[in-house]
């Protein structure tokens, strides 16, 4: 038998490929370079997008760069003590994030571990932060309503279990406000609430952490921080654990709100990573898929079919525009991914209007399904007639002369913006909402100057409530007004009325 000599050093040098594959590029890598949170590893053949890697001293890193010759891997730990040469191993396992029960009242990081001080988190339960949402024939669509406590959105802009509501606006006009009086009006509804801050002061979310505290929010509340003095990767992650935890429940056929303060900083938190990765900028230098990276996001809230459990994610993402616009490049990603946008106006704020939210540009793609019957009745006609006194409004500064008619526009309108304001942490009940509105749409405040309308509004739901408590009973078990009832209302407020003067 004759030996070919090229037949043989062909074989010897495919097994020597194959051993030194097997041994080097599968499971173990070497850094190439190393800074600013990110390495380039040669080898690391089989990685996966988004798989944990072991460096030394127990720094883990992600996979996000899967290049021919290396990949790029962001650092979730200190990059001080990694150096050229060091050896990577593969976890074989994506980031997951603890889940459950157990996170109720805890404070925890992008990892899901824990920052108040209070010992590890027992649960038995993990979830990877990146998963495919729930496809068409596993939802159904929103019904029922997610009350937030705050008139102004209950009635104009109302928000559904399962829907992503959009609160936008300038730095400084009540973003936060609306997010955490919203969890804070959770209490006792059977929703599981998750409030994930990215890129903000220490200092502010422990006040903020304070303040559910004292509320008794944060026994159904888990708050996810990833301030501004951490690692860019750690931003990056955080929104994706939050809506991991949120996941877990929704699974169980339970209620969640997730509120993402703020996904600007966390555009920007991805832009650094991607720019860091030497991948190519866009608009803005943000990079081509920062539109996926929230459109993934958001895709994850959903109100599930009965035959899936039931159960909601509502989102309430919080988007900071500069100068109010709102046709930037990430303001106008974010509106297209959500069911509608709560804007807030520097304007309306600084005139002492709080919550400062413009009723023209705000809307609610899922509208009145996600409000009850009596609320529809009293609340129908006020963002027309809130139209109507604004465009009045901006044609009376140069007219002196105004007929009867216009005066009437004119007042009513200043008289439904007075009944619209709401202190901070404030929240008020369905009912009271309905009595407040059923009040000024059916004009009984006409006469009222404006400084006594709040105080004589809560005067008469106190005597509402002590003196017709049917009323309540009955809004709060029909949840609707029949022509009985609202005839009724109609004398108890004149009535009422008439004993002030």
């Amino acid at each position: 038998m004759k030996i070919n000599s090229s037949e043989i050093s062909a074989l010897i040098k495919k097994q020597i490929e194959d051993f030194s594959h097997k041994v080097e590029s599968d499971d173990v890598g070497t850094v190439i370079t190393v800074g600013d949170g990110v390495a380039l590893v040669y080898g690391l053949d089989k990685a996966m997008l988004g798989e944990l890697v072991l460096f030394p001293n127990d720094v883990y890193g992600m996979v996000m760069n899967l290049e021919e010759e290396n990949v790029g891997c962001v650092l979730l730990g200190n990059d001080k003590e990694i150096k050229e040469g060091d050896l990577v191993r593969r976890t074989k396992s994506v980031v997951q994030v603890p889940t459950g029960d157990a996170l109720l009242g805890r404070v925890v990081n992008a990892l899901g571990q824990p920052l108040d001080g209070k010992g590890e988190i027992k649960t038995n339960t993990f979830r990877p932060t990146e998963v495919i949402a729930p496809g068409v024939m596993y939802r159904k669509s929103v019904d029922t309503p997610l009350q937030t406590g705050i008139k102004a959105i209950d009635a104009m802009i109302p928000i559904g279990r399962g829907q992503r509501e959009l609160i936008i606006g300038d730095r400084q006009t009540g973003k936060t406000a609306i997010a955490i009086d919203t969890i804070i009006n959770q209490k006792g509804k059977g929703v599981n609430c998750i409030y994930v801050a990215i890129g903000q002061k220490n200092s502010t979310v422990a006040s903020l952490v304070d303040k559910l505290k004292k509320s008794g929010a944060m026994e159904y509340t888990v708050v996810v921080s990833a301030t501004a003095s951490e690692l860019a990767p750690l931003l990056y992650l955080a929104p994706y654990s939050g809506m991991a935890m949120a996941e877990e429940w929704l699974s169980q056929g339970k209620d969640s709100l997730i509120v993402f303060d703020d996904l600007s900083k966390h555009a920007v938190s991805y832009r650094t990573l991607s720019l860091l990765l030497k991948r190519p900028s866009g608009r803005e230098a943000y990079p081509g898929d920062v539109f996926y990276l929230h459109s993934r996001l958001l895709e994850r809230a959903c109100k599930l079919n009965e035959e899936n459990g039931g159960g909601s994610i509502t989102a309430l993402p919080i988007i900071e525009t500069q100068a109010g616009d709102i046709s930037a490049y990430i303001p106008t990603n974010v509106i297209s991914i959500t069911d509608g946008q709560i804007f807030l106006m520097s304007d309306l704020f600084n005139a002492g209007q709080r919550p400062a939210i413009d009723s023209g540009l705000s809307v609610s793609r899922v509208g009145s399904a996600a409000q009850i019957k009596a609320m529809k009745q009293v609340a129908g006609s006020l963002k027309i007639e809130l139209a109507s006194y604004r465009e009045l409004q901006s044609f009376s500064q140069f007219g002196s002369d105004l007929d009867k008619e216009t005066k009437d526009v004119l007042n009513h309108g200043k008289i439904l913006m007075e009944v619209l304001k709401q202190n901070q942490y404030d929240t008020y009940s369905v009912d009271q909402q309905i009595i407040e509105l059923f009040a000024a749409k059916y004009r009984f405040l006409e006469e009222l100057p404006l400084e006594k309308i709040k105080p004589t509004l809560l005067k008469l739901y106190e005597h509402i409530k002590s003196s017709h408590s049917e009323v309540i009973k009955e809004i709060n078990e029909k949840k609707s007004l029949s022509d009985g009832l609202i005839e009724n209302l109609k004398t108890i407020i004149s009535d009422f009325i008439k004993t002030l003067n």
